[in-house]
Formats: C-alpha cells, sequence, structure tokens
C-alpha cells in the first residue's frame, strides 16, 4: 500500500457525466476502490486551469492502475503520480463544488 499525490487534467466535456457517476453510485459501489475514488475526488481541488490534484491511497502497481482502468481514463488524462508519505491537501476550488455548480447551469 502507497500513498501517491496525483496530478491530473480533467476533460471539460466529459464532466456532467463524472459527476453523476460520483453522486449517483455507480462508482462508489465498484469493488474494490470506488469508495477511495469517491473520497479522493472530496479532496481533489483544482490548482491550475483544468488540472486538479489530491492524494489517494492506492495498492495496485502500477499506482491507480485498477481506478484508471474503470475511471478516470474516461474522464481525465495527462495523470501524473508521485509517492507521498501522507495525505496533502492542496490550495484552489474542491473539485466536487466546482462540478457541482456546473451541474446547475
Amino acid at each position: 500500500m502507497a500513498i501517491y499525490s496525483v496530478k491530473a487534467r480533467y476533460i471539460e466535456g466529459k464532466m456532467k457525466e463524472f459527476y453523476q457517476k460520483l453522486t449517483d453510485g455507480a462508482i462508489e459501489n465498484q469493488k474494490p476502490d470506488g469508495q477511495e475514488i469517491i473520497n479522493s475526488m472530496k479532496r481533489a481541488k483544482i490548482t491550475k486551469p483544468n488540472v486538479i490534484q489530491w492524494s489517494e491511497m492506492c495498492f495496485c502497481s502500477p499506482p491507480l492502475k485498477h481506478e484508471r482502468e474503470t475511471v478516470y481514463n474516461q474522464f481525465l488524462e495527462d495523470i501524473e503520480t508521485e509517492a507521498i508519505d501522507d495525505y496533502v491537501e492542496y490550495e484552489g476550488e474542491f473539485f466536487m463544488d466546482f462540478l457541482a455548480k456546473q451541474n446547475k447551469e
């Protein structure tokens, strides 16, 4: 098990679908990592235009292998991971708040 700092660009045209899956249980009920994906997206912050960063615990090699295959590669690109010692909180707007606002428009 390791904790990673993760940075990715989100695919703007897919954010409505991503938000729906994050909030309707589709991702949350995914085994074995659905709950960690949900928690990670709740921690994620927009650190630059179209870029989010978060920290996430992962048990697979390469890092986030299953998460990428099942969720992240559909909605995120240019994913970078770096092993870190503990969870980090980044500066910026919470990604989930951003998605919620976008979904109301």
